[in-house]
């Protein structure tokens, strides 16, 4: 996966494109991310102890993560994510756009 929590992202199809968001969970099996604020679904809830009343819920579900492009903290455009090795030996992700390294 090339993408983390916390990375800012924009959404690149679908009803949402153009919106920007932080990647609160990435769930690698589904090859899916929950990006905050985006994608919001209305989801109806049973009455439980917390939440006595019930009702319905506006809450955000996980988008295909082939939507999705990273947006580069350095340049602020959205670019694809590459890696190289540094010279220490560790492996680093970088924007492919401008060549910085993005924090880990």
């Amino acid at each position: 996966m090339k993408l983390r929590k916390n990375d800012m992202v924009a959404v690149m199809s679908g009803k949402d494109r153009g919106k920007k968001g932080k990647i609160l969970q990435v769930l690698s099996e589904k090859t899916r991310v929950l990006i905050e604020g985006i994608n919001y679904r209305k989801v109806h809830k049973r009455p439980t102890r917390d939440n006595p009343k019930g009702g319905i819920v506006q809450m955000e579900t996980p988008l295909a993560i082939s939507n999705v492009m990273l947006v580069c903290p350095r340049c602020g455009k959205t670019a694809r994510v590459g890696h190289t090795l540094l010279a220490d030996g560790t492996k680093q992700r970088i924007c492919k756009k401008c060549k910085e390294i993005l924090e880990k």
